[in-house]
């Protein structure tokens, strides 16, 4: 077969260089074995004997009449000492055909090309070449491949592009020649399809060792707003912001940093999207386990508002506790339309366990504690109570009284001037009498105003007791006073 035939199979009708597909792996491209004697393809790898050392080449037989030629450099160490003989047996990879000579590579992971012939040859075997980055430019890259100027784009040189250019001038890489166009004025390469291919290689790797429920070990490369990337050798773990504790979690960098070794636990595996999903909280006790002890039925806890919602109220118990307050648990007996009127986000409350659901992650809680009916003792319209502030709200105060119960007394019924800061002047804490007006549901409407009513009502009556004894007589001698006396008790008893 000619060296014209060679070269034209690798030209489109109009000249131009065939640009070959490399949809298959580059390890089973290189892995493509041959009988000797047959025709070559670029990138085919040959098992062959070496049958001379000459000059600055290593010849080796391809069998029949046909022999290749190996660079004698790719043989030889820094001492210059040959780590080749003849006879024997070595595996190589075909170029292409220089001068009707046969040229074949051994060095896989980089081939080191010195001239404008040699990135063709690589191109068209889809070898990679050594490059050293030179500088920056417009878009990407300049690559020095020997004496010959190629371009990288950015997003070529690096798995997750190359915006940082810094960190990789003065380096050599390995690069895939993706485009040789212009006769070689135009050669675009790329780091990024080698690395992209490593990468695979891992994960294969992984896939037979890495199984779901296994503990793994690596460093946190970056932190998002819903999770942390986690390196586990090469291929990243996704650490999702809700399996970072127990705890409710804001952001990740308020517990994790870029660098730390994290150990986590396996949660899921999907091999098809390349996506493995970590947890740290799954290596700590499930607070869950142990809430029926410690949380028991009507007892009494405290927690902090943790968030609202039109439902009802979030408490944080503990890390990763949260109850629920039903909104109908929020008002005392007073219907609200949302319970940012009677609690806020961060505030700190007593509030009682109804139920506790460990299966379905749910704790109920309430604001007042739970009266069994039989238990309930309502107070009579009218009596005079005794209770002690236990909240302070916009439109009135709630009174927790002797018998348990926790009624509301409105603005309206305090007694006090319009504009009173009722919150000051009763702060939680304060005792407080206080009149029963109204009782139906076990809602109860309190009323200080009227108790001030009574006070005032008394004293008037003790006034005018007063009043009365200084009319009595000092002797048993008829006078104007006794007379005075004797009429008005006369008109008392008719009226």
């Amino acid at each position: 077969m000619s060296d014209e035939r060679i070269e034209n199979d690798s030209l489109n009708d109009d000249g131009t260089v065939k640009a070959i597909e490399h949809e298959e792996s580059f390890a089973s491209l290189l892995e493509r074995s041959m009988s000797p004697g047959g025709r070559l393809e670029p990138g085919q790898k040959v098992r062959a004997k070496v049958i001379s050392v000459s000059g600055d080449f290593v010849y080796i037989d391809l069998g029949g009449k046909s022999d290749g030629v190996i660079e004698l450099k790719e043989f030889t160490d820094d001492n210059g000492d040959l780590s080749v003989r003849v006879g024997d047996q070595i595996d190589a990879y075909f170029m292409s055909v220089q001068d009707g000579t046969k040229v074949l590579t051994t060095r896989v992971h980089g081939y080191s090309a010195i001239r404008l012939n040699d990135i063709r040859s690589a191109f068209d075997a889809g070898l990679p070449v050594n490059g050293e980055v030179k500088r920056e430019v417009k878009g990407g890259f300049e690559i020095l491949v020997g004496g010959v100027r190629c371009f990288c784009p950015f997003s070529q040189i690096d798995l997750k592009g190359g915006r940082e250019g810094g960190i990789y001038l003065g380096q050599t890489f390995p690069f895939k020649v993706l485009a040789f166009e212009e006769d070689g004025r135009n050669i675009v390469v790329s780091r990024r399809f080698f690395l992209d291919q490593e990468r695979q290689e891992r994960i294969n790797r992984l896939k037979e060792t890495l199984t779901t429920g296994m503990e793994v070990s690596g460093a946190v490369r970056s932190l998002q707003n819903f999770g942390a990337f986690v390196d586990l050798g090469g291929v990243e773990g996704l650490l999702p912001v809700s399996e970072i504790s127990w705890e409710r979690t804001g952001k990740p960098e308020d517990i994790l940093s870029i660098g730390q070794e994290v150990t986590a636990k396996i949660i899921a595996l999907d091999w098809k999207g390349n996506r493995i999903t970590l947890s740290l909280k799954a290596l700590k006790p499930d607070p869950w386990f142990s809430v029926s002890e410690k949380y028991a039925i009507d007892s009494c806890v405290k927690g902090t508002i943790a968030r609202l919602a039109p439902f009802g109220a979030f408490v944080n118990l503990e890390a990763g506790i949260d109850g629920l307050i039903h909104i109908s648990n929020l008002g005392a007996g007073r219907r609200i339309n949302h319970p940012k009127e009677v609690v806020e986000v961060g505030q700190r409350v007593e509030v009682y366990v109804l139920e506790v659901d460990p299966q379905n992650r749910r704790i109920s809680l309430s604001l007042q504690p739970k009266i069994k009916p039989e238990k309930v003792v309502l107070p009579e319209v009218g009596e005079l109570v005794g209770g002690i502030v236990e909240r302070v709200m916009p439109y009135g105060l709630f009174v927790k009284m002797e018998n348990g119960l926790t009624g509301l007394v409105p603005n309206a019924e305090m007694g006090t001037p319009s504009g009173t800061d009722h919150n000051r002047m009763f702060p939680p804490g304060t005792e407080m009498k206080v009149v029963v007006i109204d009782v139906g549901q076990g809602k109860v409407r309190l009323s200080r105003k009227n108790v001030l009513s009574r006070v005032e009502q008394e004293e008037f009556e003790q006034y005018q007791n007063m009043q009365k004894s200084k009319l009595v007589p000092s002797s048993g001698f008829g006078s104007l006073g006794e007379m005075l006396r004797a009429k008005m008790e006369e008109k008392e008893k008719a009226g």
